[in-house]
């Protein structure tokens, strides 16, 4: 599938394993970047070998500054591989649309994408960073739900990766057909993807007034 776009590729990979090679166009290694793709998801996909194999586990992330984050119980088999310090890949992807070319081997897709390599740690201000995890999923939550107890917060490990050793990959725009191809009587274009906010749904047991970040929920940009 043909993945040209219409961006121009800014500066250079930090390491040899982050340089894209397929399609080195749409390769960007800049902060902006990459603080756009990580903060715009709500979930990222942690791979790493262990003597079991590869495993690619989905979790629940988000970014402070330099490092993504994510959290999960102490037993965890993640938690557990991660805090020894094993290697991890880390990857986030939004898909934009499908791009539908003259020619079947030029179709492709729009997306934003991101891979982030290198060893977790544990972080020893949980509190602080499960509080902003809270915010990440809904701006001014943290201040109206009941604290983690002393014994939740226990059994719980947040890791963080730095982002320094990361790649991103975006494509976008219309379908690039081979000349000899222009003239074929197929329709050709984009077919957009957009995440979508829905109506927020109460739960029956709630009788608390919506404050305003789950009023506008539905209204604001994904």
């Amino acid at each position: 599938m043909s993945n040209t776009t219409d961006l121009p590729s800014t500066s250079q990979p930090p390491s040899d394993r982050t340089r894209v090679r397929r399609v080195a166009e749409n390769a960007r290694y800049d902060r902006a970047t990459l603080h756009a793709i990580i903060d715009a998801a709500y979930l990222c996909h942690v791979a790493f070998v262990d003597g079991k194999g590869t495993h690619c586990i989905p979790t629940a992330c988000w970014r402070e500054g330099e490092h993504l984050y994510i959290h999960g119980s102490n037993g965890g088999r993640l938690i557990r591989l991660l805090q020894d310090g094993t290697q991890a890949c880390v990857t986030i992807t939004h898909l934009d649309g499908l791009v539908l070319a003259r020619s079947a081997f030029n179709h492709s897709m729009n997306y934003r994408s991101a891979m982030v390599y290198g060893q977790f740690e544990a972080v020893a201000e949980k509190q602080a960073s499960l509080a902003a995890l809270m915010d990440h999923i809904a701006p001014g939550r943290q201040s109206e739900i009941r604290a983690g107890s002393s014994k939740e917060l226990a059994a719980t490990t947040v890791m963080r990766i730095a982002l320094g050793e990361a790649a991103c990959k975006v494509r976008t725009g219309p379908p690039v057909d081979d000349t000899e191809d222009m003239e074929h009587p197929a329709w050709a274009g984009v077919l957009p993807l957009v995440q979508h906010r829905a109506a927020p749904v109460v739960d029956p047991l709630c009788a608390i007034e919506p404050p305003p970040y789950v009023r506008a929920w539905a209204h604001a940009p994904c």
